[in-house]
């Protein structure tokens, strides 16, 4: 897979994640990555503008990373985390929603990050430099069904928390146990069969105009009003 962007080959650089090619433009100058490529003992091959440019359509500020494919947890890893708080994406399609969610979940310090296999956004070199290279420090599980993932962790005592346009005000809603916030596709929110293995309905109320507020801007507010609940 190839991954773009500073903040992107930074954090990767600076882990352990095996880089198998580095492509850099012609009089790319960034002496922080030059050196953390240096200190690797890694090469790099120069390439002109216009061949970075067919090799990504995103913004790749000189320096392209090619590295393996991701590889996502199993459900299992948090089953029995203590007072776990985990974040399940019910078919989310835009990569710049996901990365952006992926950037909250590592800010916040969330346990996991729930996607499902088919109808889904998956990681890819967009999710990556929207995450601002975050991708690799969260757990991403990819399950084969998001109702059934959901069943499993309420066997564990996970509470569901879906979000929806007509529910519970999310600031009364108690989120101290191990807890599953659940954030809807972006066009027609919850499914049905999700909304049904549910224990609770949050909704940001709204006083302007606008009747819903972007994915990855109502997970943040779930996520932090979460935290804050927590101490």
């Amino acid at each position: 897979m190839l991954v773009y962007g500073r903040n992107v080959a930074k954090e990767l650089l600076e882990s352990e994640k095996s880089i198998k090619n580095i492509y850099l433009q012609e009089k790319f100058n960034e002496k922080d990555i030059i050196s953390l490529i240096n200190s690797r003992n890694l090469k790099y091959k120069t390439l002109t503008k216009i061949d970075m440019q067919k090799m990504t359509a995103g913004n790749h500020q000189g320096i392209i990373l090619e590295i393996d494919d991701f590889k996502y947890k199993e459900l299992e890893i948090i089953y029995n985390l203590d007072s776990a708080l985990v974040v399940v994406l019910d078919h989310l399609e835009d990569p710049h929603n996901f990365g952006a969610i992926i950037r909250t979940c590592e800010a916040a310090g969330v346990d996991a990050i729930i996607i499902p296999e088919d109808r889904s956004v998956s990681v890819n070199s967009t999710v990556f430099h929207t995450s601002a290279g975050t991708t690799e420090k969260v757990n991403i599980i990819k399950v084969t069904n998001i109702a059934q993932a959901l069943r499993e962790l309420k066997k564990y005592n996970y509470w569901v928390v879906a979000t929806d346009m007509n529910g519970t005000d999310y600031r009364e809603i108690d989120y101290k146990g191990k807890t599953a916030i659940v954030i809807g596709n972006e066009g027609k929110g919850i499914s049905d069969i999700v909304r049904k293995n549910s224990d609770f309905i949050a909704s940001i109320p709204m006083v302007g105009t606008v009747n819903s507020l972007n994915a990855s801007v109502a997970a943040g507010i779930i996520i932090f009003e979460a935290l804050n609940v927590r101490g």
